[in-house]
């Protein structure tokens, strides 16, 4: 009942869409005068108060009016005539119902109120002066000539029935006003409220968007550095290497260290390519993951023993220890890349005579693989941004050098396999790098 009277409603001021604030409550003020005149026009004709009856009747059939014209052919209602018309109709109703011992006085604002709802903001402090100077001089006349003023009901009875009946306009209509001021104010406020929270999250997706840019013009810049300089370097050096040996004839005792300084040039050259097409194509393409149960050991102990035999040709004691029953999911290709990136660089930063231990333990429900050496390790300014395209490339202990890309890419496979990676380095004494795997759970 209480939807369908509201439906009712709604259709009968309008829609918001359709109707302006100020239309709506105009719609509103003209419906509550109209159903009103039903009950005031009777009474004042009863009551002997033909005056107030015309009057009621008067300004039923404007608003009557006003109202079809706006509500079924959408003309704005005249504010002008609006105003003039209450001026006149409470002036001659003044002089008619008792002047100021009457309920003149008491509808004559709240129908200001009206006009000041109704008419464009530029106009209010005109009509305020307009009604303010009207009701003076209406005042005063009936001050200054007290005989124009009829006293149609007695003092007392007559003066309260009179009051009691008056009230209720000036109060719907100033109900109606607020109502509707604070409902649209209500909704101007939860509409600006929703526009700055899309603002908040648009200019969210423009920073991030801005930071991926600014990601991708940095990796730009990487890749650029690393095909101008870094992989040009030591391709010059084996040109060098191999013009040397071809113009020159060595003797039998330079020879090897040559060779050897040559094959160094060649090893870390291909360990620069390879992660560099691997990085390029994970950014370009974004690889592929192929997650499948398998043994730990049967997948990486290829990879470890030919880490062992680098670190045997630096002199450096290479241990691994990896429980042949550890079944982990995990890409296989990703799986070795990651580890013989780790194994690398331990072997690299690591001394003549040094240690690398490599193990792998379940933890919970994930397989924790380290790679611990006795090396170099990492000074403290650049830990917070060694698996960053911004990490800066160090060099080896025989002056090998990356190209900054291993831990990045280790980083990014690992995490598309479901694990995460870490680190623990204390400069000049070490580092242990540590990835997490998920273990193969049995259900």
């Amino acid at each position: 009942m209480l939807k369908k009277l509201h439906d009712l409603w709604l259709r009968l001021i309008g829609q918001p869409p359709d109707f302006s604030l100020e239309s709506r409550i105009y719609h509103s003020i003209s419906i509550g005068v109209m159903v009103l005149a039903v009950f005031y026009i009777p009474y004042n004709i009863f009551a002997g108060l033909y005056v107030a009856a015309f009057s009621c009747v008067f300004l039923s059939l404007l608003f009557g009016y006003q109202y079809y014209r706006s509500r079924m052919h959408r003309h704005a209602p005249s504010t002008t005539l609006f105003a003039l018309t209450g001026i006149f109709v409470f002036s001659v109703n003044y002089f008619a119902n008792s002047g100021i011992h009457g309920s003149t006085d008491i509808i004559w604002p709240s129908y200001l109120l009206l006009v000041f709802a109704i008419s464009p903001y530029r106009q209010h402090a005109l009509w305020l002066v307009v009604y303010v100077v009207a009701f003076i001089i209406l005042h005063l006349v009936a001050y200054q000539y007290p005989h124009l003023v009829k006293y149609p009901f007695n003092i007392g009875k007559g003066q309260l029935i009179d009051r009691l009946t008056a009230f209720p306009l000036p109060v719907v209509a100033i109900y109606i006003i607020i109502k509707f001021i604070r409902r649209s104010y209500d909704k101007e406020r939860v509409a600006a409220e929703e526009k700055a929270v899309a603002i908040e999250a648009r200019n969210q997706q423009i920073l991030l968007q801005t930071h991926q840019l600014e990601q991708s013009n940095a990796e730009k810049n990487k890749l650029m550095s690393i095909i101008s300089h870094d992989m040009r370097a030591p391709l010059t050096h084996i040109q060098g290497y191999l013009e040397l040996l071809n113009s020159h004839a060595l003797e039998s005792h330079e020879r090897p260290m040559l060779e050897q300084q040559l094959l160094t040039a060649t090893n870390s050259t291909l360990e620069m390519l390879t992660n560099l097409l691997q990085w390029s194509r994970a950014q370009m393409e974004g690889s592929g993951v192929h997650l499948s149960a398998i043994n730990l050991l049967n997948a990486i102990q290829g990879t470890l023993e030919m880490g062992k035999t680098q670190a045997l040709k630096k002199e450096i004691s290479f241990n691994y220890h990896i429980d042949a029953a550890i079944t982990v999911i995990a890409d296989v290709d990703m799986l070795q890349l990651v580890v013989r990136n780790l194994v690398s660089n331990a072997i690299k930063f690591t001394p003549i005579g040094g240690i690398i231990n490599i193990d792998a333990r379940m933890v919970q429900n994930e397989c924790k693989i380290t790679v611990a050496d006795n090396g170099k390790g990492i000074d403290r300014e650049k830990q917070g941004k060694i698996f960053s395209i911004n990490t800066e490339p160090a060099f080896g202990t025989n002056n090998e050098k990356g190209v900054g890309l291993g831990l990045l890419l280790c980083k990014e496979f690992i995490e598309r396999q479901g694990g995460r990676i870490g680190f623990e380095s204390v400069f000049g004494h070490g580092s242990s790098f540590f990835i997490y795997i998920p273990l193969q759970t049995n259900i």
